[in-house]
Parts: C-alpha cells; sequence; structure tokens
C-alpha cells in the first residue's frame, strides 16, 4: 500500500501569507519565485500554485480548502510547476484534479480527505515486467520506444525515450523494476542521462509532436445521430451543452464505453458529487464491447466533484489533457471527456474576482475565451515524436452546462467559437423522451467533408448525399410543422404531409436510440448507412405515390412501415443479411400500392 505523505514536510521556506481570500492567498517573501509554481501553503502545506507575481509578493490559488489558515504562516516552494507523474499504473486509476489517487487515500484514512495529505500518483511499491524493444548500443532520439509494460489487459505502456534527450544505449534493463528504477542510461552530447519508467510533465505545457494534420478519420461511437449526421473526427473537437436533465452525461458515459479510442481520459471537472459517483460505481461494472474485459481496462478516471475546492477544477482539466497527450505520444487514440467545461469556467469566474480583475460578460474574466482556447487547441492527430512511424489523437469532447439551458451565455458562445463540431442538447426532446436529445437543426459538424472520403471508401457508397438528404427532409418538416400550427394538418396536400409522416419516422425509428437496449445502444456503420437508405427510399416512394394521388392513410398501411420501426431492435449481423430483403419488399409494396389504385381509376374510365 502507498505510504501516505504530509506534504509541507519538505522544502525551502520561501515567504509567509499576507491576506487569504477564500481560495486566493497573497504571501510576501517569494523573491525568486516563478509563474506557476508549485507551492506549499500553511502549516498543513496546502497544495497551491502561483498565478501572480509582484516583486517579492506573490498570488497563489489553493488547490485544498483554506478555512483555518492564518495570516503569518509559512509558504514553501517546490522549486517547480504543477506537474504530472507519467508511467504504468495511470490506467485504471481514480485521481482528483491534482493527480492524487483517491483509492489509496480512501484506503489509508477513510472516505473523508484530510487537508495537506500527498500520495504519489504512481505506486511506488509495484514491479512492474519491462521488456526492452531497442538493443545496448543503439542510436535513439527523443519519442523511441525503449520497452514495453503489459499495464493492463487491454493497454501494452510504452515507456518512451523522454522529449529532448537523443543518443546512444550505455545500459538497458529487462525484467520486472519499479517506476521509479532506472531502465535505461543514454550516452547523450550533454553527458550521461539515466531514464526510469516514471517521467514528469507540467501540466500546462503540451507535449512536443513532429506535425499535426487535418484530422480526417471519424472516431465512430456507435450512436447514430452522431456518426452518420455530426460525426466527430479523430482528432477533433466537440462541445455538448444542454440544461439539466438533457442527457449530457449519459452522453458522454456512451462515448466512454463505445467510441473507437483505445484509451479515455474521463475528467468530472466540478459536475455534482452523485453523477461523478454514478462513473465511479458503474464504470468498473461495465464491460469493454470489444474484448469483454471491465472498461477501467482502458480508463483513467479524474474525480474533481463540485463540492471540492473550485480551483482544483482548473488543474483537473489539464491534468487530464497531459495524461491524453502521453497516451497519444505512445500511438494510441485518446478519448477525452471533460465533464463540465462550464464548472470550470465557474471557477476562474471565482478567481477572478477574488482578485479584483475587471469582469468580462456576466462576471466571467476576460480571458475566458483564450483559457478555452488554449485546452482545446491540445486536442489534434499527429505524428509522434520518435524514428518510428507512429501516429496518435486526442480527442476532446467538453460537455457546457449552460444555466437554465440558455446557448447565449458567455461559456457556451465561447465554446461555441473554438470547436468544431456542436451538439445541441435540447429540453424539449429530453422532455418528449427522446434521446439522444441532439437537436438535428441546431447542430453540426465541421468534419463532414473531412470525413467522407473515409466513408466512401468503407461503405463504397455516397454517405454524405444520403445525410444531406435527410437533413434536408427534416429542415422541410420543421418548415411544414409552422404551417399546421396555423391551418391543422389536414390543410397541406397529400405530398407535403407524406414528408411530415417520413420525417416523423426518421426521428422516431433511426436518430432515436436506446442507451439501455442490448442491442441498439451501439449501432455499427454498416447499419447506420442501411437504416438511413431504407427510411429514405420509403421517403421518396412516398412522397411519389402522394403524387400520384394516394393517400397518406393508405401508405401508412404498408407492411414494411413495421418492418422499419422495428430495425432499430434488429442485431446488426441479422439486419446487414435481410437488409436486401427489406428493400426489395419496400418497392414491392410501393408498386403494388400503385397498381391497386390505378386499377380501379381505369375500371371507372372504362364504364363511362
Amino acid at each position: 500500500m502507498e505510504p501516505l505523505i504530509i506534504a509541507g514536510a519538505r522544502g525551502v521556506r520561501l515567504g509567509k501569507i499576507v491576506r487569504i481570500t477564500g481560495p486566493v492567498v497573497i504571501a510576501d517573501g517569494m523573491k525568486g519565485s516563478e509563474m506557476y509554481e508549485l507551492v506549499k501553503v500553511g502549516e498543513e502545506g496546502l497544495m497551491g500554485e502561483i498565478i501572480g507575481l509582484t516583486e517579492d509578493r506573490a498570488t497563489i490559488q489553493v488547490y485544498e480548502e483554506t478555512s483555518g489558515i492564518k495570516p503569518g504562516e509559512k509558504v514553501e516552494g517546490t522549486g517547480g510547476p504543477l506537474s504530472v507523474e507519467l508511467g504504468p499504473g495511470l490506467v485504471g486509476a481514480i485521481y482528483d484534479g491534482t493527480q492524487r489517487p483517491l483509492t489509496i487515500i480512501r484506503a489509508k484514512i477513510g472516505d473523508m480527505i484530510k487537508r495537506g495529505v500527498f500520495a504519489h500518483a504512481l505506486p511506488r511499491d509495484k514491479k512492474w515486467e519491462f521488456v526492452p524493444k531497442v538493443k545496448r548500443g543503439a542510436e535513439v532520439v527523443e519519442g523511441d520506444i525503449l520497452g514495453t509494460v503489459k499495464e493492463s489487459k487491454l493497454v501494452e505502456h510504452r515507456i518512451l525515450v523522454p522529449p529532448g534527450i537523443n543518443g546512444r544505449v550505455l545500459e538497458l534493463a529487462d525484467g520486472g523494476h519499479k517506476v521509479e528504477d532506472i531502465i535505461a542510461s543514454i550516452e547523450t552530447a550533454d553527458g550521461k542521462r539515466e531514464i526510469a519508467m516514471m517521467q514528469k510533465w507540467p501540466v500546462r505545457r503540451a507535449r512536443p509532436f513532429k506535425e499535426k494534420f487535418n484530422p480526417n478519420e471519424p472516431l465512430i461511437s456507435g450512436q447514430r445521430v452522431i456518426d452518420t449526421f455530426f460525426p466527430i473526427a479523430k482528432g477533433g473537437t466537440a462541445a455538448i451543452p444542454g440544461g439539466f436533465g438533457t442527457g449530457k452525461t449519459v452522453m458522454l458515459h456512451q462515448f466512454s464505453k463505445w467510441a473507437a479510442a483505445d484509451v479515455v481520459v474521463y475528467v468530472g471537472c466540478g459536475e455534482r458529487g452523485n453523477e461523478m459517483c454514478d462513473v465511479l460505481v458503474h464504470f468498473p461494472e461495465l464491460k469493454d464491447p470489444r474484448s469483454g474485459e471491465s472498461l477501467m481496462e482502458r480508463t483513467t478516471l479524474i474525480a474533481n466533484t463540485s463540492n471540492m475546492p473550485v480551483a482544483a477544477r482548473e488543474a483537473s482539466v489539464y491534468t487530464g489533457i497531459t495524461i491524453a497527450e502521453y497516451f497519444r505520444d505512445m500511438g494510441y487514440d485518446i478519448a477525452l471527456m471533460a465533464d463540465s467545461t462550464s464548472r470550470w469556467a465557474e471557477a476562474m469566474r471565482e478567481i477572478s474576482g477574488r482578485l479584483e480583475e475587471m469582469p468580462g460578460e456576466e462576471g466571467f474574466p476576460a480571458y475566458l475565451a483564450s483559457r478555452l482556447a488554449e485546452f482545446y487547441e491540445r486536442a489534434g492527430r499527429v505524428r509522434t515524436l520518435g524514428n518510428d512511424e507512429r501516429f496518435g489523437s486526442v480527442t476532446v469532447l467538453g460537455a457546457v452546462s449552460p444555466p437554465g439551458g440558455d446557448l447565449s451565455e458567455p461559456v457556451s458562445q465561447n465554446t461555441l467559437r473554438i470547436v468544431k463540431v456542436f451538439w445541441a442538447l435540447d429540453t424539449g426532446l429530453a422532455d418528449r423522451r427522446h434521446f439522444p436529445a441532439i437537436h438535428w437543426l441546431n447542430s453540426y459538424s465541421l468534419y463532414v467533408d473531412n470525413v467522407r472520403e473515409w466513408w466512401k471508401q468503407k461503405l463504397h457508397e455516397d454517405w454524405k448525399a444520403l445525410r444531406d438528404e435527410a437533413i434536408a427532409m427534416l429542415q422541410k418538416e420543421a418548415e411544414l410543422e409552422e404551417i399546421v400550427k396555423l391551418v391543422g394538418p389536414d390543410a397541406l396536400p397529400e405530398p407535403e404531409r407524406a414528408v411530415l409522416e417520413a420525417a416523423r419516422m426518421m426521428r422516431e425509428d433511426f436518430l432515436q436510440q436506446f442507451a439501455f437496449h442490448e442491442v441498439d445502444t451501439h449501432c455499427p456503420v454498416e447499419k447506420q448507412f442501411g437504416m438511413l437508405k431504407l427510411v429514405l427510399d420509403f421517403y421518396r416512394n412516398s412522397v411519389e405515390a402522394a403524387r400520384q394521388g394516394i393517400s397518406v392513410g393508405e401508405i401508412k398501411k404498408l407492411l414494411i412501415k413495421e418492418t422499419i420501426a422495428g430495425m432499430k431492435r434488429l442485431p446488426p449481423e441479422k439486419f446487414m443479411k435481410e437488409r436486401e430483403k427489406f428493400e426489395k419488399q419496400l418497392k414491392e409494396q410501393f408498386e403494388e400500392l400503385m397498381r391497386t389504385r390505378k386499377a380501379p381509376a381505369e375500371g371507372e374510365k372504362g364504364e363511362k
């Protein structure tokens, strides 16, 4: 079991507290300190970060509760910035916003975390089986794979040459080692450098890479409204805004479980305790659909709930993105969920108010947009460092919680300017129990053209043409609904009533998806395309039939309607096997309807 350390037992005394304002502490005598340096505040050694320096006075945001701290207490510097430990042991771990391992702390001191308590993020007593991938005497550069560790059943942890180190391998270990053990020594131009399995990295500094690419491969989630209508690419950014109860957290859970990502980093950034508790309880019970193993075998959780100190919300966001970049450098595709960035923005507003800064719109700081942009821009698909050709990606999905579901508020609007995908959750849809409650007319994706070629290679058909036709039909429905409100549905001509019926089928039989149904919870892209094609075929045929004088009432009686309504519950293999049969039945039933409609008309003409 990890030993606990009471922070503050080490460090060099630099100054003393002169003022305390909630999570903001002002200290004098801090000459020699640097911006964003990590410090220990007070006799209990609370973790804090310097966010302002004026001569020898430092402004510190403290990541723990400051009640009871008094002016005159000491402040100790650590000599380095807020950093995270990166190495074997990250997968399956549950951290707080500053990367303290909650399971280890709980085992030692119980459910309530005491102030000033610190435990190493990575276990120091566990041995990992290190398998070398290079030989002694080999020339290596930053980012090369020195060896691997089987961290979990689903993740092979690749130990890389740290950034900035290039040279010849002098020594290389093998077998069982702890994270602090030296596993390689490299002769560089600046002398001999020793490499451990663990490295530290400042959270506010993005990890380097060779080249960043325009994302062009979709991150498939198995959610039809996302993959087919508003896709996100690997290395892309997306926002999920919505009011209370619209399904933000369920969407992120679904993405965590089903998205085609190698590693998931889930950051609970200031969400309510019950929601984060749901994640902590249910994630270990969920099975990874591709392997059958526990989802925690490829997940790292950062639990920073709303009742924790607000300043730590910022740390949790940066901790999460840094861990994601670390796995990206190994050549993995990472999905990072931030739930929610609104809570982080609220923390920024409180800290800014304590600092007496000039407020921007609705009291948020003037630098809100730049902070959000700094976070989202660390997403991307890159060619990693190293001699071998490796590609990795970090896809960021940020939930936004606008008060009252008002998307005109500053956090939503600033996020909207940054991200490329906007999944607008609608309260009206949620009230009607239509989930996912992503509104098809308010949402958009700027990756549609990027991923078009991938769909074409995958399905050998033009996915975008069908997608655009479906959205145009739903837009037509919205226009007709306005007319219906004025004059009623009976006043519409039959072709337009056929449009309304087909649009209803698109909404209920295609876009609506049941997260807790064993089959419908995930829909492969082949089935998505087949379902979309079937609904659109019905749409075209029904409008044409209505133009020929057939009533919508007769069209509704066709048996193929029941088939389309039940296709979401068919297992993918069965649907794909019978897809051509469904298409044939649809064609035959409409042809039969047209024949029976024409026959009486011709008979009546002959009698006359």
